[in-house]
């Protein structure tokens, strides 16, 4: 028996660190997803993870383990396929270490990922947007803090993981103002600002007066916002915008929520989607596609071009007055 604890932690030194040079959203991500497996391994089973030897993980508790995501954890079916890639690189590593498990590992590498619903992203309006960037209370430190992350987020688009990532040497005011950031696959990109957006960066860096390296959305102590801290902000805020957009309490308003809206602002500007997937940082133009199945203007204006058929609707007439008499009930 070949035991898993040495595979899986070469699997992250040596795999994912060296070879792929993975990220540490990438790394954090997986070891996520190696802690649930294993506590749920231990749960079920009673094997401290310590002890695991990889024919334990076979396709059935793999199964077994992807069900427990979605039915015990709620996850939606995009996590749980998440989890199952993560298993699948996992397992074609172990593949070349421990070869005399290559029957089970074909086993766990054989298990599909799950078709879901694609559902219609959330976005805000026009309106909605001036609601919540009006929320912050300006006259404290941390709502211009606030301010200037939200102003920034509406209008470029950027992931949280990119907000967070920013620091002060990445923003670049003056003439061809324009903000820089490290996306996914580790991709640089340099994204324009407008002058409303440069504006309010400019004073919030100038009150900032930090150094270069520093982040450039702190917490009061200096440190580097997290992921879950501007959720928390943005949610705060949105609650707040709805006392004068009622209409804002009907979303789900995200930090990937207010990506949306700035591709959506920039599709309704006329903006070709082709520009619009490199603004965003998309490694496809097609990913760029939902926001066309998300555009009711786009599709009602299609609409207004087409000729109608040369119809009128029918009335349905009973035959018979017992007939009419059962319809009308």
């Amino acid at each position: 028996m070949s035991r898993l604890a040495p595979v899986l932690e070469a699997f992250f030194t040596d795999r994912l660190a060296l070879q792929r040079q993975a990220s540490h959203h990438t790394i954090a991500a997986y070891s996520d997803t190696f802690k649930l497996l294993l506590n749920f391994v231990w749960e079920t089973t009673g094997t401290h993870p310590a002890e695991l030897d990889i024919a334990d993980l076979d396709a059935p508790m793999i199964g077994a383990f992807l069900q427990h995501l979605e039915t015990a954890r709620g996850n939606a079916v995009s996590t749980r396929n998440a989890r199952l890639a993560a298993v699948h690189s996992l397992f074609r590593y172990a593949a070349l270490h421990a070869p005399e498990h290559a029957e089970l590992i074909s086993r766990v590498l054989s298990i599909p990922p799950k078709r879901g619903d694609r559902a219609i992203i959330c976005y805000l309006t026009a309106t909605e947007i001036d609601a919540l960037l009006a929320a912050p209370e300006l006259a404290t430190w941390h709502g211009r803090r606030d301010h200037a992350l939200l102003v920034l987020a509406c209008q470029t688009g950027l992931r949280v993981s990119e907000l967070t990532g920013l620091n002060d040497q990445d923003v670049h005011l003056g003439a061809g103002a324009h903000v820089r950031c490290r996306g996914k696959g580790r991709k640089d990109r340099a994204t324009p600002l407008t002058r409303q957006t440069a504006d309010i960066l400019e004073v919030w860096t100038t009150e900032r007066g930090g150094q270069a390296d520093d982040p450039l959305f702190p917490t009061q102590t200096g440190r580097r916002l997290s992921r879950d801290a501007i959720a928390h902000l943005v949610a705060k805020h949105a609650a707040t915008a709805g006392a004068t957009c009622p209409s804002i309490t009907t979303k789900k308003v995200t930090p990937h929520a207010l990506r949306h809206s700035a591709a959506m602002a920039l599709l309704h500007a006329g903006v070709d989607t082709s520009v619009i997937a490199l603004w965003m940082g998309h490694e496809s133009p097609e990913t760029t596609q939902v926001y066309l199945h998300a555009d009711m203007t786009i599709k009602e204006r299609a609409l207004a071009r087409v000729v109608p058929p040369g119809t009128t609707a029918g009335r349905y007439r009973a035959p018979d007055t017992l007939l009419a008499f059962l319809d009308g009930l």
